[in-house]
């Protein structure tokens, strides 16, 4: 008959023999095993994890300075099969106080001799490159007792004559004096540093004000050139415009010219037949009477042929009075010839071209006037 056997998560359960008086282990982590009586061991190893203060004291460096060191170290038993095989063949039937002990001495050691090849500044002003060092050396040879060392870290270094406290007070007035001198470096590179920022700020200004400048210049050279097509645009309108105008007032004017010329046309048509109205009147009012008279005078004369100086007289008085019909129709033609020649003239002056039409019309008054002396001259 035989028993079942239980271990939690930190521990490992380690069971030796058998039937047939066999050797063998077997290991079970956080688990269950079945044990027989009488025929199989049970014994168990811890797996929790363990904290080591390994501790030097008075212990030579590389310059014969005598220091003490302390450390803190967190190990625990590997897990893996063949590793914790070599954790039981050195820690079974133990107790973690025993393990700790052994595991202490194996690191203790390490670090005794690792502390004689440095010197005090390396151990003091590099305790994490001295610690993984520690650990860098002591890892194999814990790990050949199947134990792993998961951290170590230095506690504390310290001597008995000082030696760190003088070394302190020399890093503290070279950190002193470092500082002072990184304090005026950092003043003197503040203030080029300064000098240099306030230089850029004027070069960034003078570039800008620069650019602001040939902006505005520019912006000025364009106004002007706007202008002037604005300008050449508006004299081009306002010549236009001009030219414009005055096409229209020459049109006007033409305009005003051919009214002219038309009411000139009638004035001299009306003046025309005025003349002619005026011929008439004079032929009914003068020469009609005077012809009526003579013939009187004549038939007078004839019949009575003793009458020959009434018929003489008759004779002049016709003569007379044709002379004075013909010189009063005269003067009536020659004054309307002459205000005809005078509108003539102006309207040549006034319408140059226009005046060419009233060429045309020229010849009336001299054909009328032919046509008015023609009976005259025939009654003559």
């Amino acid at each position: 008959m035989g028993n079942c056997h239980t271990v939690g998560p930190n521990e490992a359960l380690v069971v030796s023999g058998g039937c047939c008086g066999s050797d063998q282990k077997t290991y079970t982590v956080g688990g269950w095993a079945w044990a027989w009586w009488l025929l199989t061991d049970i014994q168990k190893i811890t797996l929790e994890i363990m904290t080591l203060q390994p501790k030097c004291e008075d212990v030579e460096t590389a310059e014969g300075v005598a220091l003490t060191v302390t450390g803190v170290a967190q190990v625990k038993v590997m897990t893996d099969k063949e590793l914790l095989s070599l954790a039981c063949e050195q820690f079974l039937g133990k107790s973690v106080i025993e393990i700790k002990g052994v595991v202490l001495q194996t690191l203790e050691g390490h670090l005794r001799s690792i502390l004689g090849t440095l010197t005090v500044e390396q151990i003091y002003q590099d305790r994490d490159q001295f610690a993984s060092l520690v650990r860098e050396v002591a890892a194999p040879d814990v790990g050949r007792m199947g134990i792993e060392i998961l951290s170590f870290t230095i506690k504390d270094v310290y001597d008995k004559v000082d030696y760190l406290s003088s070394l302190g007070k020399t890093q503290t007035a070279a950190v002193q004096r470092d500082a002072d001198i990184g304090v005026a470096e950092a003043e003197r590179d503040a203030g080029i540093r300064e000098a240099e920022c306030k230089k850029e700020m004027m070069d960034v200004k003078f570039l800008a004000d620069t650019k602001m400048a040939d902006s505005k210049r520019e912006l000025e050279m364009q106004k002007a050139s706007f202008n002037q097509e604005v300008n050449a645009k508006k004299a081009e309108a306002q010549l236009a415009y001009e030219l414009q105008a005055a096409k229209e007032q020459q049109k006007i004017r033409l305009e005003e010219i051919e009214i002219e010329v038309v009411q000139r046309k009638k004035q001299i048509t009306i003046e025309e037949k005025e003349i002619v109205r005026t011929d008439k009147e004079l032929i009914a009012t003068v020469k009609r009477p005077a012809e009526a008279e003579a013939y009187k005078m004549q038939q007078l004369a004839e019949g009575q042929k003793v009458k020959k100086v009434l018929t003489a007289q008759a004779e002049a008085e016709k003569i007379k009075r044709i002379g004075e019909a013909e010189a009063a129709s005269i003067e009536a033609v020659g004054k309307a010839e002459a205000e005809k020649m005078r509108m003539k003239a102006e309207a040549y002056t006034q319408y140059g071209e226009a005046a060419k039409t009233a060429l045309v019309l020229e010849a009336l008054p001299k054909i009328i006037c032919v046509k008015v002396t023609e009976p005259l001259n025939d009654s003559s």
